[in-house]
């Protein structure tokens, strides 16, 4: 478990020192979350290929899409993004079109992994990892098991006050269309304004909206039910065997998290190669056995022991049963419609 808390520290902001910002790098230069691939990566891929390649870290989605945006991809090879990002990305012509006889690892994906409804056959990003989005509880203080949207969203007395929900647009919004019914990537105007108004009233009953700490809040014992990515409950659990994940009855979003070639890069070649070498099982593996993500390599999840995977039973889901849960999309305009509706919602009494 060393090697679980080093990759948990550095998600919540430690900062590798080989990184820097794209305008000084001379050489690759990929930019992903903080702690999402091995601290060596760059220095192994560069020993391996005499590449130059450079780190630079975003904290979210919205702050790298900023960039590239207004940069027009320039200064950037390689860039890790939730799938609705890579979708935008290839829609403003920023994503590079794959050419796969550059990367023969893509071979080591699961078949399922190419059927994903954002880039079917993968023509322009590459998943990196994917899971589901659910109840993370304790299960010794709870006095039955979760299974719906609700029994976060209208809790018992006993819960009340001990939940917690992400506040990232997407998933807040997510959790309540699931609740009603709903697509996760909805439109309408009036079924947006049905959940604002379901989280509004639900937000009377939180402890605290909340996308870092809630397992840690949950091993404290602080919250007793929290809304979470499978692979953040999977942290918790690692310090309380008493922690569980589930998935709603009502269902799950599948997320996929991608790596994407710029279509400006500079240094193209290196960029298929950095993203064929994170592919290499080894490189995928590390992902799953440390930051505790399902990755949709197959070789790379065939190295996970049983004894792993009893203990994260998350870990086990298959590709099918992933892909029976709906996609999270762009929705183009919409987006707005959500912020809004997402401002609306944390300014509410």
């Amino acid at each position: 478990m060393i090697r679980h808390r080093h990759a948990v520290r550095a998600l919540l902001g430690a900062s590798f020192a080989c990184c820097a910002t794209a305008l000084w790098a001379e050489g690759l230069v990929v930019s992903n979350w903080d702690g999402y691939m091995a601290p060596d990566a760059i220095d192994s891929f560069n020993a391996a290929t005499g590449n130059e390649a450079e780190l630079v870290l975003h904290a979210t989605n919205e702050e790298i899409m900023g960039k590239l945006i207004a940069s027009k991809g320039k200064g950037y090879d390689v860039v890790f993004v939730s799938s609705p990002f890579a979708e935008v990305l290839h829609n403003l012509g920023l994503a590079e079109d794959l050419d796969h006889a550059k990367l023969p690892n893509i071979a080591n994906l699961y078949p399922q992994a190419t059927e994903l409804a954002h880039d079917k056959g993968n023509a322009f990003s590459v998943p990196y990892a994917w899971g589901t989005t659910g109840l993370c509880y304790r299960s010794d203080l709870l006095a039955e098991a979760p299974d719906s949207w609700m029994d976060m969203l209208a809790p018992s007395e006993d819960v009340a006050g001990k939940t917690t929900m992400l506040a990232t647009d997407r998933w807040l919004l997510g959790a309540g269309f699931l609740a009603k019914g709903y697509s996760v990537n909805e439109t309408d105007a009036g079924k947006l304004a049905e959940v604002r108004d379901l989280l509004i009233d639900a937000k009377k009953t939180l402890l605290a909206y909340d996308d870092t700490t809630f397992y840690a809040k949950l091993v404290s014992g602080e919250a007793e039910l929290v809304h979470a990515w499978d692979g953040w409950c999977n942290y918790g659990i690692a310090e309380n065997a008493e922690i569980k994940y589930v998935i709603p009855k009502e269902g799950s979003d599948l997320w996929v998290d991608t790596m994407v070639i710029l279509k400006g890069a500079e240094h193209k070649d290196a960029a298929y190669a950095f993203v064929n070498f994170m592919l290499d099982p080894k490189n995928h593996g590390w992902a799953a056995e440390n930051i505790l993500y399902k990755v949709p390599n197959k070789p790379a999840m065939e190295t996970l022991s049983a004894e792993f995977l009893a203990s994260f039973p998350n870990m086990d889901m298959s590709p099918d049963a992933l892909l029976a849960f709906e996609q999270l999309r762009d929705v183009g305009e919409a987006q707005r419609a959500y912020a809004r509706t997402v401002s609306e919602i944390k300014a509410a009494n």
